[in-house]
């Protein structure tokens, strides 16, 4: 086998860039180092796809070849596998990329024709001639595609032959009815047993359901149902029951190829505080044939509008379009000439919209990971501003310690701080407490004693002082800590609460006091550091109580004796079996086990009245 050298360089670059590509469907595309894509690849698992070219050495030596090429990759995200199916057929059309050989063969994705007929047929094809019929689709799900004319067949029995048939052929009578009119699958109209009108009315309904437009039928079919039923002809009903629930079911197009769009421009941004994201989607003729994002460094405190429409004019220069249409998700003020500027509300270019959403905030995902895995401490800091900012908070919260309590109605009662130190727990200044000025189950008197213990003695210390505490608990809990640290000690540091709902599940911060909701997406790293941290002291709290529970439970009236360790106490328990019996052995037996020394100081235990001789010998 021929050998290709790789460079190594180039490649750890590119499986870098691979494990950072999210693992959801859509179309990855290879570029070669003049820019030019050399190949589109359709994916399942996007990461998982474009890393299996770098991992591994492949057998085909195409392949090979195409890798040793590949010098940067750009990718699409979509919801769905088909839709990536589509995607990639549509952009191996336009860019005729070098490597993708087995779909240079002309094939596509089926359509449906409704032919020009004089009595026009119902087919399905992948051949489009615009002069021959209307054309429907295409369709990347072919069972979508069998069952529609198959709903079509049922509600219109029209003709399926290839008979060239003219009105002056039914005049002269040429045509006789076939097996299909006989078994019911045609209405043979070529022999006049319907009318032409009444043929191109099925036509014309069945356009209406190709293009999606099924209210008015499936409202005829409900109407048709009731008047069934109502007498009592339930076999018909069901019939109709059937082909209704098939159309509800149908779905006639997809949000990547849509035959009701043609050259549109679709931008959607997402705005951040120093840089902004735009996504770029060009239809032409029904289908994305390009998709681009791009990162607009913020100089001043420019608006999304503003960077919007400065965005669109850059890249409509670049890519030359064209377009009469661009879709934004809001209203920009352009000065282009016979362009209009639709922001949808519903439909297809919605959906369009949408995808575009998803582009984009995809996008800038890729680039702070990408940004965060490269410098962790970068990320830490970024963290800490966002929560600063959020809670207007003095300084940096450089370190975080977290509270929260563990008993079992008020037994064995403790208590666990954790402490963050830039965004990562310092196990090392983990504490633990024993509550012990609080009897019952009290969370905020206990919560007081442990607040109360842990700064007072980092107050007399003069240890450094946290720059937040966060509380496991709502309203009342930080209330308890407020009066320790700021009333009782005099200590300014800020307390913010992590409330839970009905359902035990962290759902918002707290801070302020009164205490306020702090706006915050629950799906952000932000919050999901702050359940972390929460996380993280409830299982700190909880060990510390199991592990005083079980030294408890374990625990006998043997531990209490001075001089008796654990080696003297298994040697009794083995002997005597229980606590109980040991207590009732003589002088004599406890000596015999343990010794003249132990077997006294046990027996003075269990008979303090009597001393450590036995009363035959006092």
């Amino acid at each position: 086998m021929r050998k290709i050298h790789l460079d190594e360089a180039t490649t750890d670059q590119l499986k870098r860039t691979a494990l950072s590509l999210p693992e959801c469907p859509g179309c990855y595309q290879y570029l070669d180092e003049s820019g030019t894509i050399i190949y589109v690849g359709k994916a399942k698992n996007l990461r998982r796809r474009v890393y299996s070219y770098f991992s591994k050495e492949h057998e085909s030596f195409k392949t090979t070849v195409l890798v040793s090429k590949i010098r940067d990759i750009k990718y699409v995200v979509v919801k769905t596998e088909e839709d990536a199916l589509l995607l990639e057929n549509n952009l191996i059309k336009k860019w005729s990329p070098r490597y993708n050989i087995l779909l240079k063969d002309g094939k596509t994705y089926p359509s449906i024709c409704i032919s020009n007929d004089y009595l026009p047929k119902i087919f399905q094809t992948r051949r489009i001639d615009r002069r021959t019929g209307t054309y429907f689709g295409p369709y990347s799900h072919i069972p979508t595609v069998r069952h529609l004319l198959e709903l079509l067949k049922k509600l219109y029995p029209l003709r399926t032959c290839n008979m060239q048939i003219t009105p002056e052929s039914i005049a002269a009578g040429k045509h006789k009815e076939c097996l299909e009119y006989h078994i019911k699958n045609c209405m043979a109209p070529c022999t006049g047993h319907i009318s032409r009108e009444a043929y191109m009315q099925y036509i014309a309904e069945a356009k209406e359901i190709l293009k999606g437009n099924t209210s008015a039928l499936q409202a005829q079919m409900m109407e048709q149902m009731r008047n069934l039923a109502a007498e009592m002809r339930f076999e018909e009903a069901e019939a109709i029951k059937k082909k209704y629930m098939l159309l509800e079911n149908y779905r006639a197009h997809s949000e990547v190829v849509s035959s009701a769009l043609h050259n549109i421009d679709v931008f959607n941004i997402e705005d951040g505080k120093q840089v902004a994201y735009v996504n770029y989607l060009h239809v032409v003729k029904g289908s994305i044939c390009q998709a681009f994002t791009f990162e607009f460094s913020k100089k001043l405190d420019e608006t999304a509008e503003e960077i919007l429409v400065l965005a669109i004019g850059e890249i409509r220069s670049r890519y030359g379009s064209e377009s009469k249409e661009i879709i934004t998700p809001f209203p920009v003020e352009l000065s282009l000439q016979d362009i209009s500027i639709t922001v949808p509300q519903r439909g297809d270019k919605k959906k369009l919209l949408e995808l575009s959403k998803l582009n984009v905030l995809q996008y800038k995902k890729d680039k702070q990971a990408q940004s965060d895995k490269l410098n962790p401490e970068q990320k830490s800091t970024r963290l800490m501003k966002e929560l600063q900012e959020c809670l207007q908070l003095p300084r940096l919260p450089m370190q975080i310690e977290c509270f929260d309590n563990s008993n079992i109605s008020g037994s064995d009662a403790v208590a666990g701080c954790i402490v963050f130190k830039k965004c990562k727990p310092s196990k090392s200044d983990y504490r633990r407490y024993i509550i012990k000025t609080v009897e019952g189950p009290d969370d905020y008197a206990s919560m007081q004693e442990v607040v109360r213990r842990r700064y007072s003695r980092m107050k007399e210390e003069q240890t450094p002082l946290p720059d937040l505490i966060i509380t496991d608990g709502g309203r009342g809990q930080m209330e308890a800590v407020r009066k320790v640290v700021e009333d009782e000690l005099g200590l300014e540091i800020p307390i913010a609460g992590l409330a839970k709902d009905n359902k035990h599940t962290t759902h918002e911060l707290l801070y302020g006091f009164p205490p306020k909701v702090i706006g915050m997406k629950t799906d952000s790293s932000l919050f999901r550091l702050l359940v972390e941290i929460q996380n993280e002291v409830h299982r700190y709290a909880i060990r510390f109580h199991r592990e005083k529970r079980s030294r408890r439970q374990v625990e006998s009236e043997l531990d209490h004796i001075k001089g008796i360790g654990p080696k003297t106490k298994q040697m009794l328990l083995r002997e005597l079996k229980s606590v109980k019996r040991i207590s009732e052995a003589t002088m004599e037996q406890l000596t015999a086990i343990v010794g003249q020394q132990k077997g006294g100081l046990i027996y003075a235990h269990f008979h303090p009245a009597e001393g450590a001789l036995p009363p035959s010998e006092k």
